[in-house]
């Protein structure tokens, strides 16, 4: 299967001050269509870099970086975020809600770029809000919202403009463990679709859910293994576990 994300020795150095911070030193990887992809690692390890790199976020100091056969480690800052905006969604931490927006005008805002009319956008926004199970919960604004639910808006608008990759960091590093469960059960929904899935995570028991895990310390990657241990969160066993 062909790769949509292909990394050659790619290097990120920051110059904090007088000194060379090495984040990433030589990264080698390919993620192929609808992989399930865990990036893993100790604080400083460089999964966070990578991540940003990954996502477009950032350019790299060398090396070379093809997202679905483009070269987009030499792209403009403007450039890069019409990639961002078409082939990638991103799932964070923290939500990144606009705490004044409706659920609904949340998840509409990046097809704000894409010329369709408001009534379209809010109409493709509903329709990814019903499919992660938010659809009466539309108007609610995020301060309305439980934890879990406001993590949902996340994906929808993730979602909304139908990439090919999602990127989630730390999906559920504020949530509690039966909430984690929902969210990593539709993005393994999402994953079963057709979506290729880059998670970074600390935690093992986040990452056991990704088909492949790769470890980062020190800006290299330590170990590249398939997860032969895979957990769904549809398995029933695995919410008699967490549930213990």
């Amino acid at each position: 299967m062909e790769s949509v994300i292909s990394v050659k020795d790619l290097r990120k150095t920051y110059i904090m001050g007088t000194t060379k911070v090495h984040a990433l030193q030589s990264i080698t990887l390919d993620i192929k269509k609808n992989e399930y992809v865990a990036l893993m690692g100790p604080s400083g390890s460089g999964k966070s870099t990578l991540m940003n790199l990954l996502g477009c976020l950032d350019t790299p100091s060398s090396g070379e970086y093809d997202l679905n056969k483009t070269d987009v480690s030499t792209m403009t800052d403007n450039e890069l975020a019409e990639v961002r905006n078409k082939e990638i969604g991103f799932i964070f931490q923290t939500f990144n809600l606009l705490p004044r927006l409706s659920a609904l005008e949340n998840v509409a805002l990046p097809m704000v770029y894409s010329g369709s009319s408001k009534s379209a956008r809010l109409d493709r926004a509903r329709e990814v809000l019903e499919n992660v199970g938010l659809g009466d919960r539309v108007d609610h604004k995020p301060n309305e919202l439980s934890g879990g639910q406001r993590q949902r808006v996340a994906i929808a608008r993730a979602l909304v403009n139908g990439p090919s990759i999602i990127l989630a960091d730390e999906p559920t590093g504020n949530l509690d463990t039966k909430t984690s469960v929902e969210i990593m059960e539709i993005l393994e929904k999402i994953h079963d679709q057709g979506n290729t899935i880059i998670l970074v995570t600390h935690e093992p028991d986040i990452a056991s859910h990704a088909h492949r895990i790769v470890r980062l310390r020190d800006g290299l990657v330590e170990t590249d293994e398939i997860n032969e241990n895979i957990v769904r969160s549809d398995d029933p066993d695995h919410y008699y576990r967490v549930n213990q």
